[in-house]
């Protein structure tokens, strides 16, 4: 059951630095505190017209599918999911994000760089509502033999299957219904990982620019390479967080049930775009 929740947002400037995963190089962000209803605004500083797009404004795209993208154009700032599954869990619901360049650094390639500074600084209660979603009715998107569903509920949860033909992941299924504690140990740390012969073809398209072996688990049959894994299911609690993250483009949260198989960005960027033109849109 959904009860009366303030907005917040933080309660002074954080900073962040380091290089992008695509791309390589190194970005800046600087978050500051925003007024009420504001939402999560990011404006890109290295641009002549630093131009600025929010969240609430439909301005997310599932075009590219290892990452997620809000703005449009060159305005646009890419690979968000980590940062914003971040303020999810800390409830932030307005913020000033400037960047200086197409996307959000990578840091460690999960959220915990975001989130513990976020944490540090702390939240400001405002004074007005939470906006939620609430889902209504199920909804299913589905491509290639993979899906997302969500399913009325008085609560948000997960469920999520992957399977890879790799044999140091293979089947993989892992459920949660998610609070700021359980995200903070059971998420977060979850990093973000690519098969060793995706690595290479990603590298050959000149994707992945940034990635190492500190932010990025590149698994072959006998386990990540050059590193450990922080939980035995590392891959698919990295899935939940990268679907909390995509479903805060919403730039509110959402109440419901949802089950997902196989999926990935481009197929949960459907479904955002089926939540908001059915319960967000005009309303």
């Amino acid at each position: 059951m959904v009860t009366y929740m303030e907005q917040n947002t933080i309660k002074k400037e954080v900073r962040f630095r380091g290089k992008a995963l695509q791309t390589g190089r190194v970005v800046n962000a600087v978050c500051t505190p925003a007024g009420p209803d504001t939402g999560i605004v990011f404006k890109r500083t290295d641009l002549s017209d630093e131009p600025a797009a929010c969240l609430s404004d439909a301005v997310f795209s599932s075009g590219h599918a290892r990452r997620s993208t809000i703005g449009a154009g060159a305005a646009s700032v890419q690979t968000v999911e980590h940062f914003l599954a971040a303020l999810w869990a800390l409830e932030i619901d307005n913020m000033l994000v400037e960047i200086d360049g197409a996307e959000l650094p990578a840091l460690d390639g999960s959220a915990m760089g975001f989130y513990e500074p976020l944490k540090e600084t702390g939240t400001e209660p405002q004074g007005r509502p939470r906006r939620f979603i609430k889902i209504p009715e199920p909804e299913r998107v589905e491509e290639g033999g993979c899906s997302l569903s969500v399913f009325p509920d008085e609560a948000f949860s997960v469920s999520y299957l992957i399977d890879h033909d790799v044999a140091s992941i293979g089947r993989e299924v892992f459920s949660i219904r998610p609070d700021r504690d359980s995200f903070e140990k059971e998420i977060a740390p979850a990093r973000t990982y690519c098969l060793k012969r995706e690595a290479e073809a990603l590298l050959r398209a000149g994707l992945g620019q940034g990635a190492d072996l500190e932010n990025t688990l590149v698994m072959d049959d006998d386990g990540p390479v050059g590193t450990s894994l922080r939980f035995s299911n590392e891959p698919v609690r990295h899935k939940v967080l990268d679907l909390i993250g995509d479903l805060y483009m919403l730039g509110r949260p959402v109440i419901g049930r949802f089950v997902a198989e196989k999926s990935g960005h481009s197929l949960n960027g459907k479904m955002v775009k089926r939540i908001y033109e059915k319960y967000v849109a005009g309303r």
